[in-house]
């Protein structure tokens, strides 16, 4: 069936009180990003719910796109009916027929936003649930756990009836808690830890390093794919190449072997950090899981948190590796992540890393650099993407441009 509009209903954002109206203009603004390509569509934020007006956008294409959009609770497709009681009945026998099943219950629930309607919630829970009883054989009334509820919204506007309820992706609004940069790079757990931190309505940016030739195409690619994977739970996400090849044939030449890893994520932090701040991000995001490799010690996260005083979110920190699978199975970004594309932080890998690194010896070691004239030159040759969702891998490659916005 083909439908007029979609309720929209936020869960969580009804306890934010008198901070309601920015969470909900959040809202829209996502709906509209992740929806940006039906021009038809009009979006209406209310203090109740959210409507979106289809004007004959395809609504099950609509829908699809809803269900990754944090904030949402619950939504619905509406058929909106001219104020005929008959038109009502037939189009409510209809949608139930769509849905039934031999053994099905259903119920009819009546909301009457017109308190002048002549006919109350009772009357036309009877009048409509009588109609379908007598159209649809076999089918039976209950008023508790149906299987399926018919919702009738009377307003001054027309009739609006809706019989699916579908659950949204809950959390709050992706940018409702402010902005961070997500150290992405090619493997499973990084694109979790993106997934993770939006959820509770953290707008986040993607900072990849790139090391060219060491590192592929496909594999700079593959990353800005998991960034589209990402984009579909806000509307956008820019996507930052850093060219790192310099910096790490330089950590090789210069570093002892078994702190490379230790000294290559240090400046990877540095320009992380100075990305977040050029983008007036608050935090810095990555998919460190404490113990999985060498890197991810509580000793190496203080030798490499050295360089920063930002915060440093890591969603999956206290995850194993079967339950960051099962997140990124949910979210589709798995079998990408898995494609064998080497990334930086694998090219140069030491036989022994330091699990228990020294923060003094990183230090010491460190100062063999050059490092404010590697970080300049690296910092000059970023290269920003804005990714949306619906994108193709071509469009990405074309919207690509240099220098920070």
């Amino acid at each position: 069936m083909q439908y007029d509009e979609v309720m929209i209903r936020y869960g969580e954002l009804s306890t934010k009180g008198k901070n309601k109206k920015v969470f909900i203009n959040q809202l829209a603004q996502n709906v509209k990003l992740a929806l940006h390509d039906f021009e038809e569509l009009k979006v209406h934020g209310s203090r109740d719910r959210m409507h979106l007006e289809l004007n004959g956008a395809n609504s099950d294409a609509v829908l699809g796109r809803l269900n990754a959009i944090f904030g949402i609770q619950t939504y619905s497709p509406v058929r909106r009916l001219e104020r005929d009681i008959e038109l009502l009945k037939k189009v409510a026998v209809e949608m139930i027929a769509e849905l039934y099943t031999e053994g099905k219950t259903f119920k009819i629930t009546t909301r009457r936003s017109d308190h002048d309607y002549e006919l109350d919630t009772n009357d036309m829970n009877q009048l409509i649930g009588a109609e379908i009883s007598s159209k649809i054989e076999g089918i039976k009334v209950k008023m508790k756990n149906p299987d399926i509820d018919l919702r009738l919204e009377i307003r001054n506007e027309g009739f609006f009836i809706s019989s699916e309820t579908i659950l949204g992706a809950g959390g709050l609004p992706v940018g409702s808690s402010g902005k961070g940069m997500l150290m992405l790079s090619g493997g499973i757990d990084s694109p979790v830890a993106g997934y993770l931190t939006m959820k509770r309505g953290v707008s986040v940016e993607a900072v990849h390093f790139n090391s060219p030739p060491y590192t592929s195409p496909r594999a700079l690619q593959k990353a800005k794919d998991l960034a589209a994977k990402l984009a579909a739970f806000s509307g956008s996400v820019h996507f930052i190449e850093v060219p790192f090849t310099e910096i790490q044939e330089e950590i090789k030449k210069t570093i002892p072997e078994d702190y490379l890893m230790v000294v290559t994520r240090r400046m990877m932090m540095r320009l992380t950090d100075l990305i977040r701040k050029e983008r007036k991000g608050l935090a810095i995001i990555n998919g460190e899981s404490l113990g999985q490799v060498a890197s991810q010690t509580l000793h190496s996260m203080i030798a490499i948190n050295d360089v920063t005083a930002t915060p440093i979110i890591r969603p999956v920190v206290s995850m194993d590796k079967n339950e960051i699978i099962e997140i990124a199975q949910k979210i589709d970004t798995f079998e990408l992540s898995i494609q064998p594309f080497e990334d930086c932080c694998t090219i140069f890998a030491p036989p022994s890393p330091k699990t228990k690194p020294k923060l003094e010896k990183s230090r010491e070691f460190e100062d063999r650099l050059d490092i404010d004239g590697l970080i300049e030159r690296a910092m000059k040759g970023l290269v920003i993407t804005k990714i949306k969702v619906g994108d193709t891998s071509e469009a990405q490659q074309k919207a690509g441009f240099s220098g920070l916005l």
